[in-house]
């Protein structure tokens, strides 16, 4: 087994999972550094909306590149405050503030209900929608940060990553550059937490024609990173590719500007059970692209013409720009991430962890679940198998899951699991004196009866919440859409036999 002990702590990203890592290092009462980089103005991540940037230097026709890059912001004149953050400049003076484009459209509003979606510690205000908008999820969130503020460098962006030794448990040099002066600083840290997500850099398949076709007619094909509102489809006809949830969304909202029907290319049945919509017209997946008219032919031979936009909603590689130096390497044709132990810790140097890397899960309880572990293991608390355990773990992950995509897929209940099994790793922590809850300090979430119950549900009732068109907005529980827990702990305890 092995004890890691750090004193000092680089935290690459103020989004929910840095946030909730930061909180959880601080109540080891182990450390004597905590710092978290952040490159934009305020804390949130992509959940800042960037309203006015639907373009960047990462996007490519086809994307097949996960590599990345540091980027550079955009940047603006500050239009208020933050809630939290850097908006000031020297003397108070007002300054430009940097930007990094986001994802967020204008529309979003979250596919996991409010209940089931937040941190343990801190609830959702009474009066947002079940499922809330997203600004409501930024507030939320920096909300949760009030009390961490400072240990966070704004406008700051890690450039660069790399061992400052040979040691298994060994440091990290951590270069990074302040945005608004360009200056570089390169520092020591004894241990890394990744915090800084996953929908960076678009993908878009490589598919027959599509270079030309893009050069012929350019503009047309875009994706859903740079998607903002629907009414730019109005009187199109539109392609959308993809039905995972942002695929499902963009295209409900969209298919009420553009023309009928709207073509939607899937791949597979979504787990989003979307609703049934006679104005679109479901396709297979496309297998050319044809220029000279300005149309596509789809695998099942049918073609459709006088396209006006191609919309792909199909995900994002992991790109980690600033430790693509790294050997053994952590991204390979991107598609997960390798080398890793529990999807948490860099098995060959596990000084260095990264956060919420798994999807079709719950992600901000899976964050704070990884960051109870991760502080303990730091604070030397919380013991790390031997490097062959580790990389026999990721030997049989690919055996189960493959060695591509479906890595990090954490399908129901394996993401519940998932949440328990960090739990009962943490409390296999030893006490200390000092720290709360016994010694045993800051504990990470479990799932009971009813978030297992809420996580299985939880499609359904996202369709039965758009099913109530714009009075949604008005709907604050699950039982205004006939989910009831305790009804269903009734019919359970009757069909076991428990009730007469």
């Amino acid at each position: 087994m092995t004890t890691l002990r750090a004193k000092t702590i680089a935290i690459i990203g103020a989004g929910p999972s840095g946030l909730v890592a930061a909180k959880y290092l601080r109540a080891e009462k182990a450390f004597d550094k905590i710092v978290i980089f952040e490159q934009r103005a305020q804390a949130g991540g992509i959940w800042k909306y960037t309203p006015d940037e639907q373009n960047d230097d990462l996007f490519t026709i086809p994307q097949t590149n996960p590599k990345g890059k540091n980027q550079d912001p955009a940047w603006h004149e500050p239009k208020s405050q933050p809630l939290n953050g850097s908006a000031n400049g020297v003397n108070g003076l007002r300054k430009r503030v940097p930007s990094f484009l986001s994802p967020v459209y204008d529309k979003l509003e979250t596919n996991i209900p409010r209940g089931l979606m937040g941190f343990q510690d801190l609830d959702w205000p009474q009066d947002s929608q079940l499922f809330p908008k997203h600004e409501t999820v930024l507030e939320y969130i920096q909300e949760y940060g009030k009390d961490i503020q400072d240990l966070i460098e704004y406008e700051t962006q890690v450039t660069n990553l790399e061992p400052a030794d040979e040691d298994y448990s060994g440091r990290w040099h951590v270069t990074t550059r302040k945005l608004q002066s360009n200056d570089q600083h390169k520092a020591i840290y004894d241990a890394v937490v990744v915090a800084n997500g996953h929908f960076i850099v678009p993908y878009i398949p490589s598919i027959s024609g599509i270079e030309e076709w893009n050069e012929t007619h350019p503009g047309l094909i875009s994706h859903s990173k740079y998607y903002r509102h629907p009414e730019e489809f109005a009187g199109k006809k539109v392609i959308v590719v993809g039905n995972s949830a942002s695929g499902v969304d963009i295209s409900s909202q969209i298919v009420s500007h553009s023309l009928h029907p709207l073509l939607w290319s899937v791949q597979s049945a979504s787990m989003f059970n979307p609703l049934s919509d006679s104005r679109k017209r479901e396709f297979p997946p496309i297998s050319r692209f044809l220029p000279a008219t300005r149309a596509v032919e789809f695998e099942d031979g049918s073609v459709e013409g006088d396209i006006d936009a191609v919309l792909f909603a199909t995900g994002y590689f992991y790109s980690l720009p600033f430790l693509e130096n790294l050997k053994p390497a952590l991204i390979g044709d991107g598609t997960h991430v390798q080398n890793t132990y529990q999807h948490l810790f860099y098995a060959p140097r596990p000084t260095l962890s990264l956060l919420a890397l798994n999807q079709r899960v719950i992600p901000f309880p899976i964050a704070e679940a990884q960051a109870a572990v991760v502080a303990r293991v730091y604070s030397g608390r919380l013991t790390l198998p031997p490097l062959s355990k580790m990389t026999a773990w990721e030997e049989d992950t690919k055996k189960e899951q493959g060695d591509g995509r479906n890595f990090h897929v954490m399908s129901f209940p394996k993401d519940g699991n998932y949440i328990n099994g960090l739990g009962r790793w943490a409390g296999e922590a030893e006490t200390r004196e000092g720290l709360d809850n016994g010694g045993r300090g800051k504990l990470g979430p479990r799932w009971g009866e009813w978030e297992f119950w809420c996580r299985e549900n939880f499609p359904t009732i996202r369709v039965k919440f758009g099913e109530r068109g714009e009075e949604r907005v008005g709907i604050r529980t699950l039982k205004e859409l006939g989910f009831d827990f305790e009804e269903h702990l009734k019919t359970k305890a009757k069909e076991e036999g428990k009730l007469i």
